[in-house]
This record gives structure tokens, C-alpha cells and sequence, in this order.
């Protein structure tokens, strides 16, 4: 899978992008004050291979370096539901409407696939994350399961 936006590369997660993106979502995390968990709720981004079998990991590249990544994979929440996980982009990859881009095309990906629903946890010190899920017709539900996360949203397909 690859796609082009603007000067950015969105593509298949590699093995060889293992560490450089688990680092990326690091750094975003601990910009927003946020721990990263390599044990508990990012472990998925470690173990790609075991995790997204059923969904798929994007990477963005812009000049051959990653900027961001996003991704998806089937859950038992909800009706035949996905949660996007990992969509995270450094600060030199924001404010050229990527974030709304990758969404998208990760909603056209899921709704191909067949699902229903797409759930997404997130953090409220992630303002920029709520206000683009909002924006898009994410709608505040309940049951976080993450403990960094503090909103959970749905949206129906």
C-alpha cells in the first residue's frame, strides 16, 4: 500500500521501520507529557506482525525520514469494529492537513474491509487528536480501556 499526500509518503509499516517508529510514537507521547508503555498499551507497536494480521500499520515518510504513523486492527467492542491505534505525527508533519488525509484514508481502508465501526481512545492533553476526531464525526462514547486514555470515540460507517 502506498500514498502520496503532498510531499508525504504514506505506506506499509516495514520491519525495518520497527524501532524509528515505535521512537516516533515515543517522542510524540512524551511531547504531550504522556509515558510510553512498551509492556502494556504500545506493545502493539513493537510486535506489528502479531498485532495488525487482521488490520494494518501505515508509516509516513516525507524526504525518507518517518514523520508519522497510523493504524488499525479488529476488536470485540462494539459491532464488527476496529479501533485506529497509532496515529501519531511529529511536529514538523503537522499543519498541512495530513492528520485529516491519513484519517480518511485510514476510514476507506476499514470501510473496504467491511466494518462497521471504528472506535479510537485518546488522551484530552491531545487536544490537536479531539478536536480532529470531532471535526470528523467521532462521537464521545464510554468504556476506556486504555489507563493513559481518557475519551473513547465511535463512529458508524
Amino acid at each position: 500500500m502506498e500514498r502520496q499526500y503532498q510531499d508525504f509518503l504514506i505506506r506499509s509499516w516495514q520491519p525495518c521501520d520497527r524501532q524509528t517508529a515505535f521512537d516516533l510514537i515515543g517522542s510524540v507521547l512524551a511531547e504531550y507529557g504522556l509515558m510510553q508503555e512498551p509492556d502494556g498499551i504500545d506493545r502493539d507497536a513493537l510486535e506489528v506482525e502479531s498485532y495488525y494480521q487482521e488490520g494494518e500499520f501505515w508509516v509516513v515518510e516525507r524526504n525518507g525520514s518517518l514523520v508519522g504513523t497510523g493504524a488499525y486492527y479488529p476488536i470485540r467492542r462494539g459491532n464488527n469494529a476496529v479501533e485506529i491505534r497509532k496515529m501519531y505525527l511529529l511536529p514538523e508533519a503537522r499543519g498541512f492537513g495530513l492528520g485529516t488525509f491519513l484519517l480518511k484514508e485510514l476510514e476507506t481502508a476499514i470501510a473496504q474491509k467491511g466494518f462497521e465501526q471504528i472506535w479510537i481512545e485518546t488522551a484530552s492533553v491531545l487536544k490537536e487528536a479531539v478536536q480532529l476526531y470531532e471535526r470528523n464525526g467521532y462521537q464521545l462514547s464510554d468504556g476506556v480501556e486504555a489507563v493513559r486514555c481518557d475519551r473513547v470515540y465511535v463512529k458508524h460507517l
